[in-house]
């Protein structure tokens, strides 16, 4: 039962990568330095004082320039790639006790893949911010992408299988909205004209 909060609590702050890489491993790192995660043999240096100050730094640095309208799209070009990288330490870190098979399946597929779709559903929110509304509505998002962030963050930590329920529910949403931006309503036949459904 432990493996399993442990694959929980590892996907859900790999995915919170994808929202705010450095919101995660900064709750990750406080998370462990106050005795409330154990981290896996050689991932310790992720509970130092000198990891918090650094986490604590770029988190407070990211979050100044996510609010810069233009300055986010710029951003996302290293954040994407970041975000896998992110996500897969935030996982690995956790996994304790695992055959390094599985561990590893579990760190490149579920926490690089997960950190790479909610970045990917990010990017999205934004572009479509932009084109509405010329980037004027892109630090609201970016709150919201930071709310986000430290409420999956939270909930990840203190009750692992509740963040992968709000995970799906979240991705699901934002997939679901992206298709409506990039297919529109589709066209029901059947309807008179051709109206197109909600």
């Amino acid at each position: 039962m432990e493996s399993v909060f442990a694959i929980a609590l590892g996907l859900g702050l790999a995915a919170a990568s994808g929202m705010r890489v450095f919101v995660p491993l900064l709750a990750l790192s406080v998370a462990s330095a106050t005795g409330h995660v154990a981290l896996a043999p050689g991932w310790t240096w992720l509970g130092s004082t000198t990891a918090l100050v650094a986490f604590a730094t770029a988190t407070a640095l990211e979050v100044v320039a996510y609010a810069v309208p233009w300055l986010d799209h710029a951003l996302d070009v290293v954040a994407t790639p970041a975000a896998l990288i992110a996500g897969m330490i935030a996982s690995a870190s956790v996994l304790v006790d695992m055959p390094p098979l599985l561990k590893w399946s579990i760190v490149i597929i579920g926490g690089g893949g997960l950190a790479g779709l909610t970045q990917g559903a990010t990017v999205l929110a934004r572009l479509k911010s932009g084109l509405l509304t010329g980037g004027l509505a892109n630090p609201i998002v970016g709150i919201a992408e930071l709310a986000s962030a430290i409420g999956l963050s939270a909930l990840a930590i203190f009750v692992p299988i509740a963040a992968i329920v709000v995970l799906t529910l979240l991705l699901w949403l934002a997939f679901h909205r992206a298709g409506r931006l990039f297919f529109g309503r589709r066209a029901n036949p059947s309807a008179p004209g051709g109206r197109a459904m909600p």
